[in-house]
């Protein structure tokens, strides 16, 4: 445990000093090492090397590049059209427009950071010309960006695979109930203050013409995530193989059916995507060596004695794990904390009954509101660059959305097969 406590100090403390991330984890090892064993120092290459290199890490770039690579080629605008037509039963606004739109864009992107970039430079200006007040705008657009990383494809649950040793394609299906449920859960508490708030417009005769062509624009968009679920599910194409299957997709549309996409915007694309997966990936190579140095000082085998030895029951030790997941995610991005946790407390909750498949759904849930509270909040400091609003005006908009996914993940930690259920039904094993 004193390990564990001296590392996590000389990381604050990089940290502090403006050290990167990534950076500033693999300082405090090497200074660990230099001052407890030296001779240690020589395997820190081959466990950066050996960290980052791993086959499955192959689709979390792809991923990001059929996201982005959809995005550029007309999708945006085209999901938010197709929304609006399939909530017109309801009378929907366009703040429920605004969270089925995440709900589709999260599965194809697989990020919440660009959930909120694509869709929040467009829908948040359309909102306040709607009538909605600034902040709420910006908070619905934010709070329903989370789904981004829980509903599949789902870059996060890719890197947690890495580290657990589950199954993608059962970690895919164990984040759908949860990521739906979460749009679900916000998509009735909009509809709720849009109706006390007057914010639904008002009805608009129906075209028929405009009708079909706004939902035959939306398919494309809609099939991707579909394609990959079932790909990988069923274990057609492995999560590497959907990936890049979704990146020739991408193109097909955005060429050939919306017909917007350019090759500078691919180029822009690949661009993209070379920075955000480098910087996960020295991330996971440095995070690499903060795991080893905790294993082989045994800190895993002590968090789980100190945590037997409380004797809680199973629902008390998941609503800690809840806080404690929430707590880190004000302060820690969402890779980074995924590989620093994983080590650590898996062990301790599949020894209170919890799979990996649980824990993972868990883990990402919680972490995805961490997104959006402050200080570190990524979805807030990029709608703060849309909106030009102080970050903490944002989060006050979207704290009333965020107690949903509360909801969420505290429902899915106290009942196992809201995660597990679809992986059972798809034939794998928990």
């Amino acid at each position: 445990m004193i390990t564990m406590v001296i590392l996590l100090i000389l990381l604050i403390l990089f940290v502090i000093i403006g050290v990167p991330l990534a950076f500033a984890i693999g300082a405090s090892c090497v200074t660990y090492l230099v001052f407890t064993n030296p001779a240690l120092l020589m395997m820190v290459p081959q466990k950066l090397w050996t960290g980052s290199f791993s086959d499955l890490m192959i689709a979390m770039p792809l991923f990001m590049l059929a996201g982005d690579i959809m995005s550029s080629g007309g999708l945006t605008k085209r999901i938010i059209s197709f929304c609006k037509q399939i909530l017109r039963p309801i009378h929907g606004g366009l703040g429920e427009v605004n969270i089925v739109d995440s709900m589709i864009f999260g599965g194809i992107s697989g990020s919440s950071v660009a959930d909120t970039s694509a869709l929040g430079s467009i829908i948040i200006p359309a909102m306040e010309a709607d009538g909605y007040p600034r902040k709420v705008a910006a908070g619905i657009t934010v709070a329903s960006s989370t789904m981004g990383m829980i509903i599949p494809p789902s870059t996060p649950m890719i890197v947690y695979s890495m580290i657990s040793g589950a199954s993608v394609g059962a970690l895919f299906l164990a984040g759908a109930i949860p990521g739906i449920l979460v749009g679900v859960c916000q998509l009735a508490f909009v509809v709720f203050m849009s109706v006390k708030n007057h914010w639904h417009p008002a009805r608009e005769k129906f075209n028929a013409k405009e009708f079909w062509r706004d939902i035959l624009g939306g398919v494309p968009a809609i099939l991707m995530p579909l394609f990959i679920i079932l790909v990988v599910s069923t274990g057609i194409c492995t999560a590497s193989e959907s990936a890049g299957a979704a990146v020739f997709y991408a193109l097909i549309v955005g060429f050939f059916i919306y017909k917007e996409l350019t090759w500078k915007d691919v180029w822009e694309a690949v661009k993209n995507t070379f920075v955000s997966s480098a910087s996960v990936m020295i991330i996971i190579g440095f995070t690499s060596i903060f795991t080893y140095i905790l294993t082989m000082q045994g800190v895993p085998d002590q968090v789980g004695a100190f945590f037997a030895n409380l004797a809680m029951p199973r629902w008390a030790i998941a609503i800690v794990f809840d806080i404690m997941i929430l707590l880190i995610g004000c302060f820690i991005d969402v890779s980074p904390a995924i590989l620093l946790l994983t080590p650590i407390m898996q062990p301790v909750l599949e020894a209170y009954g919890f799979s990996s498949l649980q824990f993972g759904a868990m883990l990402i849930t919680g972490l995805a509101i961490g997104l959006c509270t402050p200080p570190v909040g990524m979805c807030l400091n990029v709608c703060n660059k849309i909106m030009k609003m102080p970050v903490i005006e944002i989060f006050k908009g979207a704290a009333p959305y965020l107690c949903c996914n509360v909801v969420v993940l505290i429902a899915i930690s106290l009942w196992e097969p809201l995660t597990t259920g679809l992986p059972l039904l798809f034939g794998y094993s928990i």
